[in-house]
Formats: C-alpha cells, structure tokens, sequence
C-alpha cells in the first residue's frame, strides 16, 4: 500500500528486454534520485509514476524493476527513459499524508487542459468511461502516482473529464510541473469507491 505522496523524483535510465520477442517485457533501471534505499532489500514495492513495482536488484542510488509486456500496455511512461515520481511502500503506523493507495492502475487518462490559475494550475484529464462513476467532487484521484483531490467532474462523449488544481509545492516536488496537453497520464481510482461500486453492484440470485 501507498499513501499517493511522492517521496522523490527519480529517472528511467536504462531499458533492456527480458527476451526476445514483441511479447517480451522489460527490465528498467530507475536512478532513485533523493529516494533513499538504504533500508531497501530485493521484493520491495516501490511505486513508479503510480504503478507497484517490485524491486528485483539495487545499488546505492538506483534499483531495477521488471515490467511485464501486460503492464506496459497498461500504463504509461514506463516505456522511455524519463523523470518519474517515487514513493516506497508505507508502513504499519506511517502517517498517511494522501490516501490509501494500491499502485494498481485502473486506466489511462490524457490531458486536456494544464495552464496557471492564480498562484496554482489547474489540470483537466479526460478518465476512460469506465471510471467515470467513480470520480466525484471532492472525491480522491491517483495521478501518476500522485494523490489529488477532484474539484470538477462532467461526463463528456469521450468519457470523463475531471479537473483538479495542482499546487505549487506538488509542481515542484512531481513530475506533474512538466504535463502538457496530449500527454497520457497513469489513474488510479479512489480504493473506498471501487469496493462501495462492487457492494452496490446487482447480485446474482
């Protein structure tokens, strides 16, 4: 588990594959930035741009990850060397500064708006029409790893668009200051919304 509050900024730096083959996964090397792995051991979970990942090798400042090709068609951004968000996985009686998160990404958003409003900015990101019933004002969001609040939401013919006002502090310290319009961004849908969904869903008799 996670609590959506990226702990550091790290970078893809290295991409091999697993075999041959398209089917073939990927081996990826993350330099973890100011991501401190001194208590890290092989098996660890450390959430890379809000997808879990298991920590199969590590050095100093960096560590290795593997990606399945079923992951890859899943997510984005794991598939280029670039800037990604860190966050290692919580612990019993760690202070939870975001909210409960699994690093299981439920789908691809793409951003349609990212532009300064007062001192913030503000982001709108076009969800996939299946998560649509579970984005709700004031409701909890996962972007790219990063745990946000959801200030609008409207269903729109392609899906729907929720909007979100991102801070300064968040800019600086995720990798959301570098978004642009077009741009595909990993989601994560609220844990508490995705078991009421199932509790409310029809029952077979």
């Amino acid at each position: 588990m996670f609590t959506g509050i990226v702990a550091a900024v790290g970078r893809i730096s290295r991409i091999e594959p697993l075999a041959a083959g398209s089917d073939a996964g990927v081996r990826l090397r993350i330099e973890a930035g100011d991501l401190d792995l001194s208590d890290v051991i092989l098996g660890d979970s450390i959430a890379v741009q809000g997808a879990c990942m298991t920590v199969v090798a590590f050095g100093e400042h960096h560590f290795d990850i593997d990606v399945s090709r079923e992951s890859l068609s899943k997510t984005a951004g794991l598939d280029q060397p670039r800037a990604v968000n860190l966050e290692k996985a919580m612990r019993l009686g760690d202070r939870l500064g975001g909210h409960l998160v699994t690093g299981h990404v439920d789908g691809i958003g793409t951003v349609r708006h990212f532009a300064p409003v007062g001192e913030s900015h503000e982001l709108r990101v076009l969800a996939p029409r299946e998560l649509a019933k579970f984005l709700a004002y004031k409701g909890s969001i996962v972007v790219n790893g990063v745990s946000l609040t959801v200030n609008a939401v409207r269903d729109v013919a392609e899906g729907c668009e929720f909007s979100i006002n991102v801070i300064p502090h968040t800019l600086t310290v995720t990798t959301l200051g570098s978004l642009a319009v077009g741009d595909a961004v990993n989601l994560e849908i609220d844990l508490i919304a995705r078991y009421v969904e199932r509790m409310l869903a029809p029952q077979p008799s």
